[in-house]
């Protein structure tokens, strides 16, 4: 009857429209909610069979919700360094748990520590690749090799001198068998300041020795901290410029370390043979010659603490101790899906892979078209108020008539039954 699927259709179209303004609800409650994406209502008629060209029987209308998974929201700076969020394609990886929980996907950026160090949101730790100090991932950029990440993973930083720089010049005026010394800082592996005496003995003409004697507490030079061992000789050229050294390269080795330490064996870079960017030999012009010095450089780093955590522009994990040093500690990884609208959606911003999605494909910041990750910044809702609330009144003004057609066919029904009687 025509009166019958008139009112089956108003029906429909009442339940569409609410569910379209639930919709609508989400998305305007949401507008603030980081990573947010808005889901519009995609409405589809119903037809029924028995319609002809002469006669017709309404059908009405179904809605779907379709999530904008795609969508990109803007990105606001923050002063959160722990602050994250991607510029393009793909999703951070997440677990539940530290180890051995489930994987989900996220675009809601706001990590934070805790009290163990992991960053993690809502619940859920944020994963990524450990690397070396120089950002380089340790082993493969794979799922298997993804794990939570763990800012306490290096919670202190010291490192050996490999490498001393020397530029100094040694007087030709000096006399054979003239010494002069010197002081260069040496840290141990355990990060120890040291200071060691080097002496510059004249040997000949345009010769000279270096030996080195044991290093001693920077804090105390009486008290000897290990045994170094090896000399080198120095020839200069008649022009004043370096010649050659033996060994070549320069080395000194440092054994027994008082506190522990594992052993040091020292480059000293003295300049390039044939010229004057290290060691020369010029004249002083004083009546007592002395030895110029000028710089003695020594990498290493002394024992320090880790004192913050940021997150770069290139998706690299950042630690930086009290000691000044900054290194790599992790290597974020986005994921990325052939049809990303297919992932199953959880409450906080967490996505799930499905048979639609696929599975998940890792990449790097900005690799092989995975989005760019950005520290200290977030993404934004992808809600726009205006375009919510216009959606808001077209809902309400179908409702409101699909309700009113429910009201006539009532009226209608009742001047049928007032025809019977």
């Amino acid at each position: 009857m025509s009166l019958t699927g008139a009112l089956s259709s108003a029906i429909s179209a009442l339940s569409a429209q609410s569910q379209s303004l639930s919709m609508i609800s989400d998305n305007i409650a949401n507008s603030s909610t980081t990573g947010y994406k808005t889901t519009s209502a995609m409405f589809d008629s119903l037809v029924t069979a028995s319609s002809n060209t002469t006669s017709y029987a309404s059908g009405g209308v179904t809605v779907s919700g379709r999530a904008n998974i795609t969508q990109q929201g803007l990105l606001a700076a923050t002063s959160n360094a722990t602050d994250v969020a991607i510029q393009g394609s793909g999703f951070f990886v997440v677990t539940d748990a530290k180890s051995g929980g489930t994987v989900a996907y996220t675009r809601n950026g706001a990590f934070t520590t805790d009290n163990a160090g992991y960053l993690q949101n809502s619940g859920y730790y944020l994963e990524g690749w450990r690397t070396d100090a120089d950002g380089n991932v340790v082993g493969s950029e794979s799922a298997s090799n993804l794990e939570a990440i763990n800012t306490q993973i290096a919670s202190t930083s010291g490192s050996a001198t490999t490498k001393t720089t020397i530029e100094a010049n040694l007087p030709s005026d000096a006399a054979t068998g003239d010494t002069y010394t010197s002081s260069m800082t040496v840290y141990d592996s355990l990060g120890a300041s040291n200071s060691m005496q080097v002496t510059w003995t004249k040997t000949g003409t345009n010769t000279w020795s270096a030996s080195f004697a044991n290093p001693t507490s920077a804090s105390d030079t009486t008290t000897a901290t290990g045994t170094a061992s090896g000399t080198i000789d120095i020839t200069f050229n008649s022009d004043g410029s370096l010649a050659s050294t033996s060994p070549n390269p320069a080395t000194v080795s440092i054994t027994g370390w008082t506190d522990g330490a594992a052993d040091s064996t020292i480059t000293m870079n003295l300049g390039t043979a044939g010229k004057t960017d290290g060691l020369t030999q010029y004249a002083s012009g004083e009546t007592t010659p002395s030895v110029n010095v000028t710089s003695i450089d020594s990498d290493g780093l002394s024992y320090g603490k880790l004192s913050s955590v940021s997150i770069g522009d290139d998706g690299l994990v950042n630690a930086t101790y009290s000691n000044g040093q900054t290194i790599a500690i992790y290597k974020i990884a986005v994921a990325t899906f052939a049809d990303p609208s297919g992932l199953a959606a959880s409450s906080n911003g967490i996505y799930s892979a499905t048979v639609t999605s696929g599975n998940a494909t890792l990449q790097g910041s900005g690799e092989n078209g995975a989005g760019t990750i950005y520290g200290s910044e977030l993404e934004q809702s992808t809600t726009d108020t205006s375009s919510q609330f216009s959606d808001m009144i077209s809902a309400q003004q179908a409702y409101s008539a699909a309700s009113q057609i429910i009201s006539t066919v009532s009226e209608m029904y009742d001047t049928l039954i007032s025809a019977v009687r």
